[in-house]
């Protein structure tokens, strides 16, 4: 499956650095001098946002081809929900779902990223040649069968990107009871802890990016702090911002899910003027919009 009339990217000014700025992948080295807009592709049927509208492998193809006419520079497919109250599926479930569409996505010549947080699937996946694991357990999980971790997944690849996320809890739990205290040292903490795990396995800083994990187990007032302070808490990493019509919106502006684009747009744009290189959505021709009008005035105040 070729690409065809993909919507050219937009020249966002670079954000300025002294260093390079570059996110290593399998086959990609993402220069994030200008912010990356992740396209999320759900195959799930229980997505809290487009739950089982993409699940098909036709279906998936066709929203993950219509995201890069729309502007996404990488692609983040998941088959398995994580939103509050979500229940886990089995591994081979999991691999079910993703196996085909992989299959085809990878051979597209555009970056791909797994949503998982399963050592066997991370396995798989990379074999298959995507070139970024995002996982919302950061590496935590081990498989019961043979005790594989994703860390040891992750520190075996010559240079896989992956996406290390905080989560207070777990889905199934995690906003009955949310943080409590200092929210922005303990993901700091946790963050510094997670990319220590492994750059001491010898996996280089360039493979790494966080994620504060918006509504994963935080208050709506704790998820607009860590926005607010996104320099306080990345760890000196690259950052994953992943706001896209979560319920911390609809929280302040009364609507539902899918009239989230507004809000959502918002969210991103500050994140990315807060430090956010990525920017994880399901409306990418909207954050395209939102992220050029930024470029256009950081542009100005610049000059």
């Amino acid at each position: 499956m070729s690409l065809i009339g993909r919507r050219p990217i937009s020249p966002n000014a670079p954000i300025q650095t002294m260093a390079p700025v570059t996110w290593t992948t399998s086959r990609f080295a993402l220069d994030l001098a200008t912010p990356k807009i992740m396209g999320i592709v759900n195959l799930t049927p229980d997505s809290f946002s487009d739950g089982g509208r993409h699940a098909s492998v036709d279906a998936a193809l066709r929203h993950a081809r219509q995201l890069l006419d729309e502007g996404a520079h990488i692609l983040d497919v998941g088959a398995e929900s994580t939103r509050p109250g979500a229940q886990p599926v089995s591994a081979q479930e999991e691999w079910s779902r993703l196996e085909l569409v992989l299959s085809e996505l990878v051979t597209w010549g555009v970056p791909i990223s797994v949503d998982t947080y399963k050592p066997g699937t991370m396995q798989r996946a990379l074999d298959l040649g995507v070139d970024v694991i995002n996982d919302v357990w950061a590496l935590r999980w081990a498989d019961t069968a043979d005790g594989l971790r994703g860390l040891d997944v992750i520190a075996a690849h010559p240079q896989c990107g992956v996406c290390l996320m905080h989560m207070h809890g777990d889905p199934a739990t995690m906003q009955i009871s949310p943080m409590t205290g200092d929210v922005v040292a303990d993901v700091r903490a946790f963050l510094s802890d997670r990319c220590r795990k492994l750059t001491d396995r010898g996996v280089a800083s360039s493979r790494i990016v966080v994620d504060c994990g918006t509504g994963f187990g935080k208050t709506i007032e704790q998820n607009f702090e860590l926005l607010h302070r996104t320099p306080d808490w990345s760890a000196g990493s690259h950052v994953l911002a992943g706001w896209s019509r979560k319920s911390s919106i609809g929280a302040v502006t009364g609507r539902e899910v899918h009239d989230r684009v507004t809000g959502s747009v918002v969210a991103a744009v500050l994140s990315v003027e807060r430090g956010a290189r990525v920017v994880r959505v399901h409306d990418v021709a909207a954050t395209q919009d939102g992220l050029a009008v930024w470029a256009a005035a950081r542009g100005i105040e610049n000059a």
